[in-house]
Order: C-alpha cells, then sequence, then structure tokens
C-alpha cells in the first residue's frame, strides 16, 4: 500500500508539474500575440523595431524576475544545487517560468503604449527595473499575502483582494505603468496639427488580427492554468473567459461602427477584465463583464485619449490599465452570491486592492521612468523618430526592394 500510495503521489506532481508547464508555454506564446499586435498596429518603419523590443524585454525580464523579481513576491531564490532544485519533478522550477511570463507580459503591454518614438536601451533598462522592482511588490501583496495588507482586507471586509489570474495584478499594473511612460514621453511629431488629430492608420490588419487570434488562445493557458495544479481545474474558468471575450468582440464591433482594430482589440479588453473574477463568476455575468470592457475600451480610446491628448499607440492604458480596474471591481460584483457567483469576494477588498495595483504602478513608474528620462532620455530626437525606429535603431527596414 505505501508503495501504491507513493507511485499515486509521484503521478500527481508529475502531472502538475506538465500541467504548469504547458501553462507557461501557453503564455509564453502570447508574446508573439503581443509583438504582431504591435507590428500590425505601427507605421511601416517601425514595425522591425517592435519586433525587437518584445523579444530584447523578454530576455531582460527573465533575468530581472529571477535575480530580483521571484525573491521580492515571494521570498524564493535558485541557489540551490540542480539536485534541490529538481525535486517535486522541478514543479518550483516550472511554477517560476510560469509566473515569469506573467511578469514578462508587463514590458510587452509598455511597448504598444510608446511604440514609435521611445529609446531602445532606456526602455530596456527600464523593463529590468519595473519587472525585478516594482511589478513584484504588489504580485506579492495580492498572490502571496506579503505585509499582511490581504489578512487585514479579511479581517476587516470578510474576504481578502481576489484576482484569480490578474486582471489588476497584470493587465492593471502594466496599463497604468504604460500611461506614465507615455505621458512622459510626450506625443509623436505630427500627431495634432492645428489641435486636430491626424489619424495614423495601422499599417498591417492582417498581422494585427494575428497577434489578436494568439492572444485570445494563450489566455486561456492564461486564466484556466492559474489555477497551477490539477486538481484546481475548472471549466468554468474557461467558459467564463470565452463569454467575456465574446461580450468584448460584440460590444467593440457595435461600439467601433466595424473598424478592424476595435473589432480585434475588443476580445482582448473581455478577457483582461475576466481574469480577475473568472474564477468566481457566473458564466453571464462574465458575458456583461466583457461587454462592458468592449465598450470601455473603445470610448477611452476614441474619446478620452484624444481629448487629453495621451499619444498612448495601441491604447495599451484603456485595454489594460482600465478594463483591468473594472475586472478588479467586477469580481467584487458579479462573482457575489447575489449575481449567480461562488461568493467569497468582497466589494470593498477589490476596490481597495485595485487601488493599491494603481498606486504602486504609477509611484513605481515614475520613479523609474522619471529617472530614466531626467538621466540618459527616454524620446527618440525628431530626425531619428521621422525617418523611424526600424532605420534609426536597427539600421535595417522590415522589407527590402530589390535594385
Amino acid at each position: 500500500m505505501e508503495s501504491i500510495s507513493s507511485a499515486i503521489s509521484e503521478l500527481s506532481q508529475s502531472a502538475n508539474t506538465m500541467f504548469i508547464l504547458l501553462g507557461a508555454i501557453m503564455v509564453f506564446a502570447m508574446h508573439a500575440g503581443f509583438a504582431f499586435l504591435e507590428v500590425g498596429t505601427v507605421r511601416r518603419k517601425n514595425q522591425v523595431n517592435a519586433l525587437a523590443k518584445i523579444m530584447s524585454d523578454f530576455g531582460f525580464s527573465a533575468l530581472a524576475y529571477l535575480f530580483v523579481g521571484y525573491w521580492i513576491a515571494y521570498g524564493v531564490t535558485f541557489y540551490d544545487s540542480a539536485a534541490v532544485l529538481s525535486e517535486r519533478n522541478g514543479y518550483d522550477l516550472v511554477k517560476f517560468f510560469f509566473l515569469m511570463t506573467f511578469a514578462a507580459a508587463i514590458p510587452a503591454i509598455i511597448s504598444g503604449g510608446i511604440a514609435e518614438r521611445g529609446r531602445f536601451w532606456p526602455f530596456l533598462l527600464g523593463s529590468a527595473l519595473v519587472v525585478g522592482c516594482v511589478y513584484p511588490v504588489f504580485e506579492g501583496i495580492a498572490w502571496n499575502g506579503n505585509y499582511g495588507i490581504q489578512a487585514w482586507l479579511e479581517s476587516r471586509f470578510g474576504a481578502p483582494f481576489h484576482d484569480f489570474a490578474g486582471s489588476v495584478v497584470v493587465h492593471g499594473v502594466g496599463g497604468w505603468l504604460a500611461l506614465v511612460a507615455v505621458v512622459l514621453l510626450g506625443v509623436r511629431h505630427g500627431r495634432y496639427k492645428g489641435g486636430r488629430l491626424v489619424a495614423f492608420p495601422p499599417s498591417n490588419i492582417p498581422f494585427l488580427a494575428l497577434g489578436a487570434w494568439i492572444l485570445c488562445i494563450g489566455w486561456f493557458g492564461f486564466n484556466v492554468m492559474s489555477a497551477q495544479t490539477l486538481d484546481g481545474i475548472s471549466g468554468l474558468v474557461a467558459v467564463n473567459s470565452l463569454m467575456a471575450m465574446v461580450g468584448g468582440i460584440i460590444s467593440a464591433l457595435i461600439a467601433g461602427r466595424n473598424d478592424p482594430g476595435f473589432i480585434h482589440n475588443g476580445p482582448l479588453a473581455g478577457l483582461v477584465a475576466v481574469c480577475a473574477g473568472s474564477d468566481v463568476m457566473h458564466p453571464f455575468g462574465a458575458l456583461v463583464v466583457g461587454a462592458v470592457a468592449g465598450v470601455l475600451f473603445v470610448w477611452v480610446f476614441t474619446q478620452v485619449q484624444n481629448r487629453w491628448k495621451i499619444d498612448d499607440v495601441l491604447g495599451v492604458w484603456p485595454l489594460h490599465g482600465l478594463c483591468g480596474v473594472w475586472g478588479g471591481i467586477a469580481a467584487g460584483i458579479f462573482g457575489s452570491e447575489a449575481l449567480g457567483g461562488l461568493g467569497g469576494v468582497s466589494l470593498m477588498s477589490q476596490l481597495l486592492g485595485t487601488a493599491l495595483g494603481v498606486l504602486i504602478a504609477v509611484v513605481g513608474g515614475l520613479i523609474v521612468y522619471g529617472l530614466i528620462k531626467q538621466v540618459v532620455g527616454l524620446r527618440l530626437d525628431a530626425e531619428a523618430e521621422y525617418n523611424g525606429a526600424d532605420l534609426s535603431i536597427h539600421r535595417i527596414e522590415s522589407t527590402s526592394e530589390d535594385r
């Protein structure tokens, strides 16, 4: 009996390791989605830079999270021997891989906001700093109970802050960090003339659509596999993610008046918003959450950003920052038993936890990007911006012409 029990335990651990590894691979693949979404949106002279940023950001993020970020969030380092690290089939290593792909999404989000005029190396430095020192502060609070904040919320309001898959922890923090960087950078040259907005249409709708599809598919690893073990997996998370995605598609289609850019960003808005409460909402609630997010994205992108002259190229602040905030709050509304949810959430905890995430992102962004701006500068000079980041930084264009 003892040998049978041991074999079952070993099999279970192996299955959990494989489960979270597949999740890590799916979220890793989402970075290709970020890349193609940006490539399809920016002007042709900045396409190579978009691809190079996403790949380079991932490398810097991995190192920053390995040596600093993961330790800040979870108090775990990897200085033990390989024999120790490989215990439990290396589950702890694969868990790091999974959570590192979440952390690396932060610079990928920021990249879309600062596209076409941000300097390459200063923003790589900024990526390492936010992944290593800013993001893990709130990650540790929300997902590891650091500093006693979750315990205080639970004792005061009956439930801790609930963010199952990162509406606020990942997307909200990334979106608000991006807003700080965008504001510090200023608008692109030629974006406004005589006080009127000059449209810079997407350079490649098929690439934009491909990026959106890759993200949508990978998101089911992002959400469902946030359970991190097979016994925690729930079909409710999968269907809620699906319903929120559908709600975002339809509402963005209508609010965006058939615009293909909004149609393909609508599902992403819905998926951002449902992350927090995907494990506790009823599918009908998730549908509403996604639909609201789709409209919120379109309205803020077309009305608020233009009125305030915020030149957020991909709309990452409304898509991730504001829809992430909506998702954090919505988990406290639609996760309640009164609206068909599983309960165990508190609206007040959701409001306070979400506000804390925004505060940490804004303050951290001001420190990191403000310091870099003062020391080395964030923005390309006017000539480099006019010529495009591809030639100015990488000395190559996205397509060559035979001469």
